[in-house]
């Protein structure tokens, strides 16, 4: 993970220089988010999963990260209850403030195994532009399937190897507890939350200027049809209380509703 955003960070760099010959260096500098991987987590003691969360908010602050979200420990059973919350908070504090791993820019550069592995992951994403490339670009990749199949394929591997046990995930294939019992607070929503929800949502249709959110609905769909940019008016909208689906239905009078094709 560290040597992958280190890859990212580097050709991110290039590109920006070899296309666009950026005025202002500050151009060449990759800022990403990275949110710790909620397919890791496990509804099988639940716990570890604070710990797996630890370990990859660290490579993402080690791979140089500029924005870090931190998965609960109990995403798999619901959402997160407030204790949960606060843990994956003081996992980011903890990496932040008692670590010192953010006093050094680029903290493991140098080392062989991170340089070699840098290199490698930069060559072969270079290979997957190329293939990209080939096929017409992104838009085409995606009509044609391919990384929904790369995707698909990804996920194959990882699970046989996971069956197999090739690879180990503490408390689901390996160290399995017979008889578990979930401990930990689940969160519980209160049925009335969707009523109150609705209700809140009527209130601020009845209040709003429904003429004038009307207007400017047709105001998307007429830049949508012209092929304009329609951040401007959709921001327009919603500063007038227009709701996102009504916003996605202007829309889709133009562009439609994409039907992913399916390639097995």
């Amino acid at each position: 993970e560290i040597a992958k955003f280190r890859a990212a960070r580097r050709i991110w760099s290039k590109e920006m220089k070899k296309r666009y010959n950026p005025k202002n260096p500050k151009s060449l500098m990759l800022r990403f988010h990275t949110q710790t991987a909620g397919f890791s987590l496990t509804a099988q003691q639940p716990e570890n999963n604070i710990t797996r969360t630890s370990l990859q908010a660290l490579a993402a602050v080690l791979g140089g990260t500029q924005s870090l979200h931190t998965n609960s420990m109990d995403e798999t059973l619901a959402l997160p209850s407030e204790k949960a919350a606060e843990i994956a908070l003081r996992s980011q504090q903890i990496i932040a403030y008692e670590s010192g791993v953010t006093n050094t820019a680029d903290p493991l550069g140098g080392s062989w195994f991170i340089e070699n592995l840098t290199d490698q992951l930069e060559k072969e994403a270079y290979e997957y532009f190329d293939k990209i490339e080939s096929q017409g670009g992104v838009v085409e990749a995606i009509e044609n399937s391919y990384f929904q199949r790369e995707i698909s394929q990804a996920s194959s591997d990882y699970q046989a190897k996971v069956d197999s046990k090739e690879r180990y995930i503490v408390g689901v294939n390996s160290f399995v507890k017979e008889k578990e019992e979930i401990d930990i607070p689940i969160l519980e929503i209160r049925s009335e939350v969707q009523t109150e929800q609705i209700e809140r949502l009527n209130k601020v249709k009845k209040e709003r200027n429904n003429k004038k959110v009307d207007e400017l609905l047709l105001k998307i769909t007429k830049t949508a049809a012209e092929g304009g940019n329609v951040m401007h008016p959709i921001i327009e909208a919603s500063l007038e209380y227009a709701t996102l689906g009504e916003i996605v239905d202007a829309m889709k009078v133009v562009y439609g509703e994409w039907t992913e094709n399916i390639s097995i």
